[in-house]
C-alpha cells in the first residue's frame, strides 16, 4: 500500500469538487458549497492560477486533497502558504496521508525559503487539532478571524 502526493491537473476540476463537498459534509457546512466545476477550472487551471491543489492518493486512488495559496507576511517580507483545505476520505484516515499532504507542503515552504505554514481549524474539530498538534503546529493566540460575505459584503462594498 502506497501514498503518492501529486498536483491536480487540468479536467481534474470534478475531482476537487467531489472532495470539497466531501469535507463540507464531514464539517455540516455542505449547504454553504455553492462552488461549480468551471469556478475551480478557472481558479486552479486558468491562464492566471490562484490557487494549487495536491491530491494524495492510495494505491492510485485518490484519497484526499490540500487546497492552498501563497500568502504574504509583511513584517516577515517573504510569501508563506495559506492552505485552505485539507480533507482525507474516512476510509484513507490513519495511514499517514493527511501527513503526507502536510508534510509537502511544509517542504515547499522550506524549499522555497517561504516564511510560514498557515490554516484555520474548526473549534470543534478535536481530531484535526490533535493530528495538527502531534506536528507540532500551534494555535495562534491572541487573533479571530473575521469575515465579510454575501449581504453584509454587499452593503459594506456600497
Amino acid at each position: 500500500m502506497t501514498i503518492a502526493i501529486r498536483p491536480a491537473v487540468a479536467g481534474e476540476a470534478g475531482l476537487v469538487l467531489t472532495l470539497i463537498r466531501e469535507l463540507a459534509e464531514y464539517e455540516t457546512l455542505l449547504h454553504e458549497v455553492d462552488a461549480e466545476e468551471a469556478d475551480l477550472a478557472a481558479a486552479l487551471f486558468g491562464p492566471a492560477p490562484g490557487v494549487s491543489c495536491d491530491i494524495a492518493e492510495w494505491d492510485g486512488q485518490p484519497v484526499g486533497f490540500a487546497l492552498w495559496f501563497y500568502s504574504f507576511s509583511t513584517f516577515r517580507g517573504r510569501h508563506g502558504i495559506y492552505l485552505e483545505d485539507l480533507f482525507v476520505r474516512p476510509a484513507g484516515r490513519g495511514r499517514g496521508i493527511g501527513r503526507a499532504l502536510l508534510a509537502g507542503l511544509a517542504r515547499r515552504c522550506r524549499d522555497e525559503r517561504l516564511a510560514r505554514l498557515e490554516w484555520s481549524v474548526l473549534d470543534w474539530n478535536a481530531p484535526a487539532i490533535g493530528f495538527y498538534e502531534s506536528v507540532e503546529a500551534v494555535p495562534c493566540p491572541g487573533w479571530t478571524r473575521f469575515r465579510l460575505d454575501g449581504a453584509a459584503l454587499s452593503a459594506f462594498a456600497a
